[in-house]
């Protein structure tokens, strides 16, 4: 398209040949004066990139004035192009010109221009005959020379513009651009000093719009419209709302009715005013009663707008989620209020409401009077002083005479949440509320029970000193409510216990944890030791159960490395049961990944303690993944391999070497079968494994005959499209071919050769295929972050290898799509990366890799723009 041509190709051309080309597009312009109007935009667009580009046509501005602004069926031709010309110049940084160019070509074509083109904006708004579509254009183009800083306020104020601005809101047809540019010009004088002639003339206009809000009361988009400006004046002017609250306190009322208007999409426009002042206001060491009566008034309107309608089951999904959303919305407004109101006012504000409700009786009472109130004390819980002894223990005392809906318990249940804190310096309060979470539990409804979920976890978290005593009634809670429960609130349960866990003595935690966990490994215990296969439902419960230990282990974490007596021998007990159940379950994709996650915790948990049963744990996981080709089988071994790769233990070591041998096996197999991009967390987790093993195990790694295979394993990952698995794979590469074995050393450690010729022999056979990858990749799918460790790897190569590496580049270069990078860039690199293994500059070898890579970058940028914009 024309414009992408103009954007990335005009500094390319003959100098002589852009008139021509200019003269092109403007008669291409006057060809489609009637549209359509994407054309006209783009032939517009177009015309601004050749005057940025183009010095030696310096009245550019004039030129289209002359050209298209003298016939009234030509003008909108002209705005069209004056509104693209400042928000171009502006916005479209992809033009390559100078920072210097830019400033004195932007300096000539806007702001030289800038009172001619107000005067034309204001001949043409109050021409003869003038259409409304006309004078939308002229205040769309007013707009944006504003926006861009080249109109400034006082300029604007002295032309008719200004007030035919303000008139101009009486018009259905220009309302809306009306108000747009009201909203520019009020923010255009945000330097307060410097404008305040400009707002002495402003703030009367905006003032005397207030009784609109009443007269257009009924049209929703007449209120959002006079919202905005309200609002702008708002935060534009609220120091002076505060030197002079008489004065401009009736911007403040007209703000208080917007956010009181019934619809909701209307009300958030009001919102950051109301932040903002309130931040201003926590400045000051005294604050005027009229503020003070305003944000109790939105507290009360905040509170109204938080009510469910009275049929709520009405609204779609969607809807509902919307008014959720939005209610947390209206809860950080509600903060607000707190900050200039104080909490303790704003909680016992709310309080009052509640009881005024229930005190006129269920018959003639609501649910949503409880829930709104409700969900705002939720709200400010955050504001709350732990050590308040006035306001909350009103609504703690308040919360067991609620009315038993679902909604209001489900609200009372959060608040409870929200409190944990408060509550924690208050205990005497926590048998109480362990009572109203158990009955939460045991409600019908699913939302009740998950609140009580959350409640009893924060309650744990928070006050869990004081929840030690309460341990066994906790146990006792789940061994007769816990198979009720849905597993989403059973593991909040025993997340929430494994916090109380944590706080105790360590010996007493240990016997605690093997309390819990023997529950849960006796039904492991007993599903693997069964002659029958377990069903469906039971492997389900199961693994539910595997998840709450992953939880608890997840919170409690360790013990140090001094194991309590409790935890002696547990290792080895658990891992008996884990490796029978995985014997038997393991082909089972849930139960595998269930269990793996346990065994991750299992093993910062017992640290070496889980010395004695690693080597089994690493068998175990060979022949899984050797049968099932899961990820989280290799997964955990990497994670064995890295915990505990340098312990001198025979045994281990030759399961490392085991595993590695079988996995390759394995990988190789499944990508024969598989293209990688169907494999990636299989490839993640492998190559993760490999990277540890030549960490720990460099002799089982490199002198392994599974070597070479796992070298084109680790370069078919690096095809897969998934950051964390071409890092990981481009690491394994640099690892490899920037290895100690391979520098010249007098007295290398005696593997050192042994290595080396096993890495030497690999490249010999597979560099050229890796070259491709690694270049390939560099022009497509790598990440940004990857190019470092691409030039590591490069010059490591140009170091070893480098006359291989000059032999395979014109092969290699030649192969790669042209969409990748121009031919020019590519002859680019691989002269400067022949000369720098010529003269012996590794090091020159990375500029050659970064200038191919931005090469590559721009070339693409301009595919796909060029795709975008066709």
């Amino acid at each position: 398209m024309i414009i992408d041509q103009v954007t990335y190709d005009l500094n390319q051309m003959d100098h002589e040949s852009l008139p021509a080309l200019r003269d092109t597009v403007i008669t291409a312009l006057e060809r489609y004066q009637t549209g359509p109007k994407n054309i006209i935009i783009q032939l517009c667009l177009a015309l601004a990139g050749i005057a940025l580009q183009m010095p030696s046509w310096p009245d550019a501005v004039q030129t289209m004035i002359d050209s298209f602004g003298r016939n009234p069926a030509s003008v909108p031709l002209l705005l069209q192009f004056l509104t693209l010309l400042p928000e171009e110049l502006n916005g479209n940084t992809k033009i390559p010109v100078t920072d210097e160019e830019y400033r004195e070509r932007s300096a000539h074509l806007l702001t030289a221009n800038s009172q001619r083109v107000l005067e034309l904006l204001t001949m043409y708004i109050q021409a003869a005959g003038v259409t409304t579509a006309v004078q939308t254009q002229v205040f769309n183009c007013l707009r944006s020379w504003i926006i861009a800083g080249e109109v400034s306020s006082a300029s604007l104020a002295e032309t008719p513009l200004f007030a035919f601005s303000f008139e101009a809101l009486a018009s259905d047809d220009l309302f809306d651009a009306a108000v747009d540019v009201i909203c520019e010009l009020i923010h255009e004088t945000q330097e307060i000093d410097d404008n305040m002639a400009v707002i002495e003339l402003i703030v009367p206009r905006i003032i005397a719009l207030k009784p609109q809000l009443l007269k257009q009361h009924k049209d929703p988009e007449k209120i959002k419209g006079y919202a905005r400006i309200f609002a702008e004046a708002g935060e534009t002017y609220r120091l002076l709302l505060l030197q002079h609250t008489e004065t401009f306190f009736p911007i403040v009322e007209a703000i208080g009715e917007c956010s009181a208007y019934p619809d909701l999409d209307i009300v958030p426009i009001t919102f950051p005013f109301w932040m903002r002042l309130a931040q201003n206001i926590g400045k000051k060491s005294s604050v005027s009663p009229l503020f003070l009566e305003a944000y109790q008034s939105l507290m009360h309107v905040i509170i109204r707008h938080l009510h469910f309608p009275p049929d709520s089951d009405a609204l779609t999904g969607q809807e509902a989620d919307a008014f959720r959303s939005f209610r947390h919305i209206m809860g950080d407004t509600l903060k607000d209020c707190c900050f200039v109101l104080r909490t303790d006012t704003c909680l016992l504000a709310t309080y009052e409401l509640i009881t005024a409700a229930l005190s006129r009786g269920p018959e003639a009472l609501s649910w949503q009077e409880i829930e709104a109130p409700l969900f705002a004390m939720r709200s400010m819980g955050a504001e709350v002083d732990p050590n308040d002894h006035n306001v909350v223990p009103k609504i703690m005392d308040l919360i067991p005479s609620l009315p038993n809906h679902p909604r209001v318990r489900y609200a009372a249940l959060l608040i409870i949440s929200r409190y944990t804190e408060w509550i924690n310096m208050h205990p005497d309060y926590i048998r109480f509320q362990l009572q109203y979470i158990s009955s939460g539990f045991e409600d019908s409804d699913t939302e009740v029970s998950a609140a009580a979920g959350q409640a009893l976890k924060y309650l744990c978290q928070d006050c869990k000193q004081h929840l030690v005593d309460f341990l066994s009634t906790l146990h006792t809670f789940l061994s007769t409510t816990g198979s009720k429960l849905a597993q989403d609130d059973r593991r909040q349960v025993y997340e929430a216990i494994a916090h109380v866990i944590s706080a105790m003595p360590m010996e007493r935690a240990a016997e605690s944890l093997r309390t819990f966990s023997l529950d849960i490994l006796g039904q492991v215990h007993t599903i693997a030791g069964r002659q029958t296969v377990a069903t469906q439902e039971e492997l389900v419960n199961t693994n539910d159960g595997l998840e709450n230990l992953e939880i608890m282990l997840h919170v409690i974490r360790s013990f140090g490395e001094d194991l309590p007596a409790a935890c002696q021998n547990t290792c080895q007990q658990a891992w008996l049961v884990f490796d029978a159940f995985l014997a038997k379950y393991g082909s089972n994709y849930d139960v595998a990944e269930r269990t793996t996650r346990v065994l991750r915790h299992g093993i910062s948990f017992f640290g070496n303690a889980a010395l004695p049963v690693a080597s089994a744990v690493v068998e175990r996981m060979s022949l899984a993944f050797e049968s099932t080709g899961y990820a989280s089988y290799l997964w955990i071994a990497g994670k064995v391999i890295d915990a505990f790769g340098d312990e001198e233990n025979q045994a281990l070591r030759v399961s490392f070497r085991t595993l590695y041998e079988r996995s390759t096996a394995k990988v190789v197999s499944l990508l024969q079968l598989k293209s990688p991009s169907d494999l990636p967390d299989v490839l993640e987790d492998y190559v993760q494994m490999l990277l540890r093993l030549a960490d720990k195990g460099p002799d089982i790694f490199f002198q392994s005959s599974a070597f070479p295979l796992a070298f084109r394993a680790a370069m078919a990952a690096l095809t897969v499209v998934h950051s964390d698995i071409i890092f990981a794979a481009l690491d394994l590469f640099r690892v490899i071919l920037t290895h100690d074995c391979l520098s010249s050393s007098p007295h290398p450690p005696p593997k050192f050769p042994l290595y080396a010729a096993a890495i030497v022999a690999v490249f010999e056979k597979e560099g050229y295929e890796l070259v491709g990858y690694l270049l390939a990749g560099l022009m497509s799918d790598f990440p940004e972050d990857s190019t470092s460790t691409l030039v590591s790897i490069f010059r490591a190569i140009s170091f070893a290898w480098g006359s291989q590496l000059i032999s395979c580049l014109p092969v290699v270069l030649e192969q790669l799509p042209p969409a990748a990078a121009t031919h020019e860039a590519k002859s680019r690199f691989l002269s400067d990366v022949t000369g720098a293994i010529g003269r012996r500059e590794y090091d020159k070898v990375k500029y050659a890799i970064l200038e191919l890579n931005r090469a590559s970058r721009k070339t693409r940028e301009r595919r796909r723009t060029a795709l975008g914009g066709s």
